[in-house]
């Protein structure tokens, strides 16, 4: 280190105790003696407060005004003469008899006083201060000359200045010799201290350049409580939490491959799914033009065929178009802002309107259809269109899968704060490799089966769609001699 932090903080002591000795010594012979002058003129501006007040409420000549001249006296050397300026006649005085100050007051009223050794200090309506220098003593005065607020009586206020150049000038010698004896000692003891605290902040540096070779081996062993130890310690939670954090980099790094494989495995789903609308679309198009096409080369003379042909056009478009409107629900529901419309209503009354309008699906099927419900209301609070959505789903899809002469059957109860519904078919289970992807968009457990009946592969994924937007779980299971599909609604508050 060229320059250890040791030496600059000494250095640093050694110059601010260096310039506030030099501003002390300046301060004591510059500002001492006007400070002591001021000081003394605002003693003389209150004095004289207090004398014009006491003699306006008790008179000059009182006890009280003698007491209060004493107090000047004594507290602050303040010497007082209070003199009646109609008849010459001393009032009161700090001194006793025809004393020096009544003499004074004599020479100040036939302006006697040698103008040319005072100085003004300051003056006013009433009273005049001025420092003045007495050659019969040959000592120095600041003196108030003064009338009270009748106009009539003088007062003569003095206090003695001391010999303030010599003072300072003593002063300054003793605060030189004390501010070096300090400053000698104040860096040794600097000199001395650092090394306790700068030894600390050397093991830091070494840790830290540990730290900057990526060598977390190296920990503080510092005992310190103060913002050293605290730096200490967190630079030991630093370098626990980097040395994690690289088992961490390699643990995202197996990640980062994990996603880039998901992510192709989203883009095969992409794929497949492109391919499964192709495919559903290809064969009613082909259909139908086909069949238009031999409706244009006048193949159908007949009537009879000509409407066979046109029925087949029709039904292959509505298939088209029933397909696209899934496709259209489906991409509405997965997107960020589902258009749900929440409501209270009977789930009971919802679970008997579907079993009404798939009666005819039960006939076609061969299968008997049922419900068990609570006997009252089952209120629950969701979208109740996209409910009967769901319920249709599960209803027309237990139908087109029921063994033939089976049983359908929609059960509804309430587990805690829910509503639990299933709908289960009697026939085959479905193979275990597919119940995690039966909702999946095209995808078809028996492919043959479902082409049958006209279905897509949407349905289900609807289903968890519409379920997702009211973060309700749904699922499927196999049970005994069939298979339940099932769903949760949150109760209405009641």
């Amino acid at each position: 280190m060229k320059q250890s932090i040791r030496l600059r903080f000494t250095a640093l002591i050694f110059l601010v105790l260096t310039l506030l000795m030099a501003g002390l010594l300046l301060a004591n012979s510059f500002g001492l003696e006007r400070f002591y002058r001021n000081q003394k003129v605002r003693d003389l501006e209150r004095a004289y407060r207090d004398l014009d007040v006491l003699a306006a409420e008790k008179g000059a000549e009182s006890a009280e005004m003698e007491e209060l001249l004493r107090t000047y006296s004594s507290r602050y050397n303040i010497m007082v003469a209070i003199v009646d300026t109609a008849n010459s006649k001393l009032l009161q005085s700090s001194e006793n008899g025809k004393s020096r100050l009544y003499q004074r007051v004599q020479r100040y009223l036939f302006q006697q006083e040698d103008d040319s050794k005072t100085r003004v200090l300051k003056r006013s309506e009433n009273y005049t201060i001025v420092q003045a220098y007495d050659a019969s003593s040959q000592s120095a005065n600041i003196d108030c000359f003064a009338y009270l607020s009748d106009n009539q009586t003088l007062l003569l206020m003095t206090t003695p200045v001391a010999n303030l150049k010599e003072s300072v000038r003593l002063a300054n010698r003793f605060l030189f010799y004390v501010g070096a004896l300090t400053l000698l000692f104040g860096v040794f003891l600097v000199w001395g201290m650092t090394s306790r605290i700068t030894g600390p902040i050397r093991s830091l540096a070494a840790l830290s350049e540990k730290l900057g070779h990526m060598d977390f081996s190296e920990r503080y062993r510092g005992q310190n409580e103060d913002e050293i130890g605290v730096l200490g310690k967190n630079m030991n939670s630093m370098a626990e939490q980097l040395e994690r954090a690289i088992l961490d980099l390699r643990e995202a790094n197996r990640k980062l491959r994990d996603d880039l494989a998901r992510k192709e495995e989203i883009d095969e789903m992409r794929r497949e799914f492109i391919a499964n609308v192709s495919h559903e679309l290809k064969t009613p198009i082909a259909l139908i033009q086909g069949y238009a096409e031999g409706l244009a080369d006048g193949l159908c003379g007949e009537k009879e065929m000509r409407e066979q042909y046109l029925g087949v056009i029709l039904d292959e478009a509505e298939r088209m178009n029933k397909l696209v409107r899934r496709l259209l629900t489906l991409s509405q529901l997965e997107s960020e802002h589902p258009d749900l419309n929440l409501e209270v209503f009977d789930l009971r009354e919802s679970a008997e309107s579907v079993l009404r309008k798939t009666q005819v699906l039960a006939e076609e099927s061969g299968a008997k259809s049922l419900l068990l419900a609570p006997k009252e209301a089952l209120l629950v609070r969701a979208d109740a269109f996209r409910i009967d959505e769901v319920l249709m789903n599960y209803v027309s899809n237990a139908y087109h899968h029921v063994s033939e002469g089976g049983e359908v059957r929609l059960s509804l109860r309430v587990e805690g704060e829910r509503a639990h519904c299933e709908v289960f078919n009697s026939g085959k289970p479905i193979p275990e490799a597919d119940l995690e992807r039966v909702f999946e968009k095209f995808y078809k457990v028996d492919k043959a089966h479902t082409r049958k009946y006209g279905g897509s592969g949407i349905g289900l994924s609807i289903v968890r769609a519409i379920m997702t937007q009211h973060n309700m779980p749904c699922g499927v299971r196999n049970a005994e001699n069939g298979v339940v599909f099932w769903f949760e609604l949150p109760l209405a508050p009641t």
